[in-house]
């Protein structure tokens, strides 16, 4: 993954210039000596990530530090999010804005060409999966894959000139990776249901095959004939489970399940955290975890 880190340069200039490769270029020099463009200083200093995994890698990395600014709300879809005028003034005067191009989050996009600081996307240089039946979206969830999110410290470490601990939090997420592989070795089934195509990185890199009810937008609503064939490609598919998410309706998966004779259980695609798992002290590795326990009940798999 080569993220594209914008910056800055004169008062008044209106090109952009694209950048380097910030494992090339060392930055944390030029983080230090670029402005906000807007005259608001109410974000200087702050790292403003977009949502809950971009937000958690910062903080891993920058400790006390900084003040890390997490845009989404919790409870929130980052899909869903909508600046505010305060959320505006935070990106303009931030030190650094952590985000993924590509369309998955639009309006924080346009804010960051508009900023005249330095903004990593985080997916730029990554080979996004296409996503069938989805109007040829690309699929913008690599983090919950480990070893390409362990990629992303690295990259965010380097953007805030401290490779050292980006690779601390990366070493964490290779043992995570270890830890799936060791998990999802042997098991009786292979396929995944679940209430939208948010795994397919994950699926993809621990040899399982993804079954959506709905693309990759979760507010999608099928027709009673979809739900009829989506019943029957559970049937299919041998799954015994269909898996629904914490910050969307779980009523799909809940009929689909009770039509086709499964039961339905949590894999959480970790875009944000609710206010329930914040107060229970989750983060995005023990959540992992509990994403690992799940797929291995619902898949039978041996230990």
């Amino acid at each position: 993954m080569i993220p594209i880190l914008t910056t800055c340069y004169a008062a008044g200039m209106l090109s952009r210039i694209v950048l380097f490769s910030v494992g090339f270029i060392a930055v944390g020099g030029l983080l230090a000596g670029c402005g906000g463009s807007s005259g608001s200083d109410s974000g200087a200093g702050k790292v403003v990530a977009a949502f809950y995994p971009l937000a958690y890698a910062a903080e891993q990395i920058t400790g006390n530090s900084v003040v890390v600014r997490n845009l989404t709300p919790a409870g929130a879809e980052p899909h869903d999010l909508e600046l505010t005028a305060g959320d505006v003034r935070d990106i303009d005067g931030a030190k650094l804005v952590l985000y993924l191009g590509n369309g998955f989050m639009p309006g924080l996009e346009t804010a960051v060409q508009e900023r005249s600081g330095p903004s990593l996307d985080l997916l730029a240089g990554e080979t996004l999966r296409p996503e069938a039946g989805d109007g040829g979206a690309s699929d913008p969830h690599i983090w919950l894959d480990p070893v390409l999110y362990a990629a992303m410290a690295r990259s965010i470490g380097a953007a805030l000139g401290d490779d050292a601990a980006g690779g601390r939090l990366a070493r964490r997420l290779d043992r995570l990776d270890a830890e799936f592989r060791r998990g999802l070795a042997r098991c009786q089934r292979r396929q995944i249901v679940t209430s939208h195509a948010a795994f397919g990185y994950l699926a993809e890199r621990y040899g399982l095959k993804q079954i959506p009810l709905e693309g990759l937008a979760p507010e999608a609503e099928p027709s009673a004939r979809d739900i009829a064939r989506l019943v029957d490609v559970v049937r299919n598919s041998g799954a015994t489970t269909v898996f629904f998410e914490t910050l969307i309706s779980p009523k799909l998966a809940q009929t689909v399940a009770r039509e086709a004779g499964g039961e339905t259980a949590v894999l959480n695609p970790l875009e944000g955290l609710t206010d329930d798992e914040i107060a229970a002290g989750a983060d995005y590795f023990s959540v992992m975890r509990a994403n690992l326990g799940a797929l291995q009940k619902a898949l039978g798999c041996r230990s």
